[in-house]
């Protein structure tokens, strides 16, 4: 069995937390661990299961990567989408990389951005639904419902197959008299989005029901090239490939879906609320986190980041507080968050996409300070990294050390500079900085010039692929 791990998604509405640069599945929402790294470690214990297929977008590959060297849980491909189409294709990609050496495996599909509280529970409705994928069953598994839900689909059990039912129905999101109805009855369960199926059986169920996005991402896939640890999916032939969800394109249609319970602590954290519901609150209902003083408030949720927050005699309010925003809601309207995030696309916002601080392969950097014809960044280098060698059109820069070593190349100079040391990079001169040491390059960048955009970089070489 090889999981498949979806880290698609840009979670816009736990906005102003997840972006679209650095959405949910990679924060640490509800535990320590962030949401990809728990995906993969409750995959442990599960019996002959192999190292997990990742697929992701092309702008998350070394967040991605990195989390999962840091639990020690390397992938054996993280294929690249070049651009998002939604489940069924992303899924398609993964059983065609799974197939390639002439093996079928079982498939596990399972999205970056779920939580799931109790690991046994799941892994046992697993091996409970490797009996019916064995036998040619495409199997979904259904959230035992607790409550009269109106933010998930459902599925309508059928007859009762080996360790599961047919899907007799699935039905969208209802309205609230409609889910109740579903809950009385005992034949519905939440539709989790994750599967687990033979590879060959997904990619033939694809060919009957959806054989134009088969043939586009078999074409994108025939096209691919390894990029350092990554997959890259050819672009133009996966523009080409219809968007649909794995819902959508074939477990509605197909005659062969199962579904099996599960009741294993499941949220898709789809809301602040939702997160409100999952975590452990004080005495009068609060979720607090961060720095935060409530006096007199009950039901709220305070995220706060590097500032003191108080509040005082309000009821359910969402308050999340990050470097660049802030962002107020009731309750009961989170799930219209995503709306602001609309709203700052239109305004073309650069914090739709991007928190200040803005994570690379070789470290981060934040921006702390800003005005006409100039920037400051704090720019963090973690030891034995280095930026690409490049050079700027529109601006020059000051780098002056705080913590560490730094090795700069300025021209045909070579630099060794430690704590409270500086230099220049006048415009249009080559240059590279790198951290030989083994704790990381802390240093203050002012940038200055006519234009200071992130696309004046011109790339000479870099160890990274990027262009």
């Amino acid at each position: 069995m090889i999981p498949v791990i979806l880290c698609g998604g840009t979670g816009s509405r736990l906005w102003p937390l997840s972006r679209e640069a650095y959405p949910k599945q990679f924060l640490s929402l509800a535990g320590s661990q962030t949401m990809l790294q728990a995906t993969a470690l409750r995959l442990s214990g599960l019996a002959e299961v192999q190292a997990p297929i990742l697929v992701c977008n092309e702008v998350h590959r070394f967040a991605a990567a990195e989390q999962l060297q840091e639990i020690d849980r390397a992938p054996q491909s993280i294929l690249l989408e070049p651009c998002a189409r939604n489940t069924a294709p992303a899924i398609a990609l993964a059983a065609l990389a799974a197939t390639e050496s002439g093996e079928d495996p079982l498939l596990l599909v399972l999205p970056a951005d779920h939580v799931v509280a109790d690991v046994a529970a799941f892994q046992c409705a697993v091996d409970t639904a490797r009996g019916l994928a064995d036998s040619g069953h495409l199997v979904t598994f259904g959230i035992v419902p607790t409550t009269a839900e109106t933010g998930y689909g459902y599925i309508r059990s059928g007859e009762a197959v080996d360790g599961g039912w047919k899907v007799a129905e699935f039905v969208e999101k209802p309205d609230l008299a409609t889910a109740e109805q579903y809950l009385a009855s005992g034949e519905y369960s939440w539709n989790s989005g994750m599967f687990l199926f033979r590879a060959s059986r997904y990619l033939e169920e694809l060919a009957e029901h959806s054989p134009e996005m088969l043939d586009a991402c078999r074409a994108a896939f025939s096209g691919a090239i390894c990029d350092l640890d990554f997959t890259r999916i050819d672009a133009e032939a996966f523009a080409r490939c219809p968007s649909d969800s794995v819902d959508y394109a074939v477990m509605e249609k197909t005659e062969s879906a199962a579904v099996v319970p599960m009741q294993a602590g499941w949220s898709d954290v789809g809301s602040w609320s939702a997160l409100w519901e999952l975590a452990e609150r004080d005495d009068n209902d609060n979720l607090l986190r961060g720095d935060v003083l409530a006096e007199g408030a009950s039901g709220c949720l305070v995220h706060g980041g590097n500032r003191l927050i108080g509040i005082l005699g309000v009821q359910d309010l969402v308050v999340v507080d990050t470097d660049d925003a802030l962002m107020v809601a009731h309750k009961h309207r989170v799930q219209e968050v995503k709306t602001i995030v609309q709203r700052l696309k239109q305004s073309n916002r650069s914090e739709a996409e991007n928190h200040r601080k803005i994570f690379r392969p070789w470290g981060y950097y934040d921006s702390i300070d800003a005005g006409p014809r100039f920037q400051v960044k704090r720019i963090v280098v973690k030891p034995g990294c280095r930026l690409s060698l490049q050079k700027h059109h529109h601006r020059a820069e000051h780098w002056i050390v705080v913590r560490g070593t730094a090795m700069v190349t300025r021209g045909d100079d070579q630099l060794l500079l430690t704590e409270n040391e500086s230099t220049y990079i006048p415009l249009g001169v080559v240059h590279r900085l790198e951290n030989p040491g083994n704790i990381p390059l802390e240093l203050i960048e002012v940038q200055s010039g006519s234009y200071l955009g992130e696309d004046d970089i011109v790339r000479i070489e870099d160890q990274y692929g990027r262009n």
